[in-house]
């Protein structure tokens, strides 16, 4: 099937940014080579950049050779970029902490999202509450940021603990880090959806994309 069949069954939404000031993500996860080429191909016709996401290094390799040079692409976060650099030397708007180090592929799918939209976030891993005294001594740096997106599996208790502590947005990601009955992120989304600490916006899990959407959305409010 050649790359002009394949783009009769997109329909992107090009006129997204207009109406919510966020633009469409291509989730490349179950797409088909040829289709995730023909959106390129739509995009590079057009001069305009996007973001991919959940794109795998093996869907990466086979993009034809003329537009994996345009896409700056990360493998960790499996996430790419067309036409668009990274944002480098503004000053950082909010933080991603990550509780343990297996949670940073999310936190960086949350940055890049960030970045392509063009805030610099603060990344702070590895600071989950099996160690305490790892967050407790930079619970000043945090209180800095309006904005934290807390990512952690596991019990995924960090999220909590920060809400008890800091007054700032918090948007806790459960991760599908963990053993058994952490069941792929279930036990770590309920554990989230029950927090008692007051006012945590929770999305899905494994969601650095969604967290950083809606943090984006925080930031706009609170420059208005």
């Amino acid at each position: 099937m050649s790359t002009r069949e394949v783009s009769i069954e997109i329909k992107l939404d090009l006129t997204r940014l207009e109406r919510i000031g966020l633009e469409e993500a291509i989730f490349c996860a179950q797409k088909t080579d040829a289709q995730i080429a023909a959106i390129l191909a739509r995009f590079i016709e057009d001069d305009r950049s996007c973001l991919l996401t959940r794109l795998s290094s093996a869907q990466y390799a086979r993009i034809p050779d003329e537009q994996r040079r345009l896409v700056n692409f990360d493998s960790v976060s499996t996430t790419g970029i067309l036409n668009r650099s990274p944002v480098a030397g503004s000053a950082a708007e909010l933080a991603v902490v990550s509780a343990g180090s297996s949670d940073v592929p999310v936190a960086l799918e949350a940055i890049r999202t960030l970045e392509y939209h063009g805030v610099r976030a603060e990344p702070i891993f590895d600071i989950g509450v099996a160690g305490l005294w790892r967050l407790l001594e930079r619970v000043d740096d945090l209180k800095r940021f309006p904005v934290l997106i807390v990512i952690a599996g596991m019990d995924a208790a960090l999220p909590t603990v920060m809400g008890g502590l800091l007054p700032s947005l918090i948007i806790a990601v459960p991760t599908s880090v963990g053993y058994g009955v952490a069941a792929g992120g279930q036990a770590a989304l309920n554990t989230l959806l029950s927090s008692c600490a007051p006012g945590i916006v929770v999305v899905n899990i494994d969601n650095g994309y969604g967290a950083a959407c809606a943090a984006l959305r925080a930031l706009r409010l609170k420059s208005r």
